[in-house]
């Protein structure tokens, strides 16, 4: 495997932080539905009719670990997002600014 090539593109300043914003915003979309299938994991654990405590606390250990995950990750993106505080620019200054 060679070294990768990386070639200059005519993207604009303004369109890659579009491009950077939501690719966020679909990481956020998808960390959400990761916890939204925790909850129904907890949820169809407790309506199991002979569920033993010893089984709901390791769905609880194992919810809690992803949900700290999920947080990790959360503040990453946030790291990420930060990055852009007071980027708004109108698009003719953003644009020659390349």
């Amino acid at each position: 495997m060679g070294m990768p090539v990386i070639t200059a593109s005519a993207t604009t300043r303004t369109q890659a932080i579009t491009d950077i914003i939501q690719s966020i915003a679909l990481q956020e979309t998808a960390l959400s539905h990761i916890l939204n299938a925790e909850g129904e994991k907890i949820q169809k654990m407790v309506a199991l009719p002979d569920v033993t405590p010893e089984v709901l606390l390791a769905t609880n250990k194992s919810v809690e670990s992803m949900v700290n995950a999920v947080s990790r990750l959360e503040m990453i993106l946030q790291s990420k997002l930060s990055v852009f505080d007071g980027c708004l620019c109108d698009n003719a200054s953003a644009d020659s600014a390349q």
